[in-house]
């Protein structure tokens, strides 16, 4: 980790989302070189002058190998993809290219071009293990029903393979399903929190898939204790909270929270082609290895999300 005397270089793909915009302030902090890999479109973003930034395209190789070679990095965290199943569904080639064939090149990257490189952590997820025995484990079999989680469990064998033929240093994170989000209404909790904020209608989906729901602060503490760990190296992880709830629970959680006293209309967005009905981990081996649990309790987290989105909204 983090030396006085060298400052060990961390490039963060996705830097500009969900959990990278959480993440980077943190690295920054703990005293890290910092390199946000971009994408031009993206480029827009000012992450400060603490944060130096590198374009290129994941799915363009040549773009990729030459960025880590000048970079040359201690650490890789791997965020970037295209992650909302929804949108999976219809742009399969899309996500298969920027989350599978991405992942490739990057790791093929920090193998061919950094001699000395540290870690790869990356970014996986519990949608990998579809339907089938709950709590999931890391070893319980994975079952993928859509094309966001095909690829990411093909990015998860591709790392695996870098693993045991080259001794390549990897992290896989599968993370649970995450709330806390300050910019994007598109996931359950926040868009469930923002029509009862502002209107006396809400429409959703299905009531009945039963999910484990993860505050992002825990998210993003998951990265930091894995980070530099050798613990860590070649593993595979959950990172849940263990407790688990139908959806139409949880609401009724954020209809307190937001003193909601309107309409709930359920079955009002279109049902996913195939849908994971229950979903939530057990994260014990990330406790017994890395002494990693969750912090917040569910109407903890479901508590700071709806007090900031009670303030972001009043602006407007």
């Amino acid at each position: 980790m983090y030396s006085e005397n060298v400052r060990e270089k961390i490039l963060i793909t996705g830097a500009t989302g969900f959990i990278g915009s959480h993440l980077l302030p943190k690295l920054v902090e703990m005293g890290y070189d910092v390199y946000a890999f971009q994408r031009y479109i993206t480029g827009r973003y000012v992450l400060g002058s603490n944060v130096k930034t590198v374009f290129a395209d994941l799915r363009n190789e040549v773009d990729v190998r030459r960025a880590i070679k000048l970079v040359q990095p201690d650490y890789v965290i791997h965020l970037a993809a295209i992650s909302p199943v929804s949108y999976s569904y219809d742009h399969p080639q899309e996500v298969t290219e920027v989350n599978y064939l991405g992942t490739v090149n990057l790791a093929e990257a920090c193998l061919r071009e950094v001699p000395r490189f540290k870690q790869f952590l990356f970014a996986s997820t519990s949608e990998t293990y579809g339907n089938g025995p709950v709590p999931k484990k890391e070893d319980t079999p994975q079952n993928p029903n859509s094309p966001y989680a095909v690829s990411k469990l093909a990015a998860e064998k591709y790392l695996l393979y870098l693993r045991d033929a080259y001794d390549f240093p990897v992290t896989i994170l599968r993370n649970f399903n995450t709330y806390g989000r300050k910019r994007n209404t598109h996931f359950f909790i926040e868009r469930t929190i923002c029509q009862m904020l502002t209107s006396d209608e809400v429409r959703l989906g299905d009531p009945n898939p039963i999910r484990d729901f993860m505050y992002v602060e825990d998210h993003v503490n998951a990265y930091l204790t894995c980070l530099g760990n050798r613990k860590a190296i070649g593993e595979i992880f959950n990172f849940c909270t263990g407790r688990y709830m139908r959806l139409d629970e949880v609401t009724k959680i954020i209809e307190k929270l937001t003193e909601f006293n309107g309409v709930i209309r359920w079955y009002t967005i279109p049902a996913r082609p195939l849908d994971i009905k229950v979903l939530y981990g057990d994260y014990s081996k990330a406790k017994r290895l890395l002494n990693w649990e969750p912090k917040y309790t569910l109407e903890e987290g479901l508590k700071l999300t709806v007090e900031y989105w009670r303030k972001a909204l009043n602006k407007y």
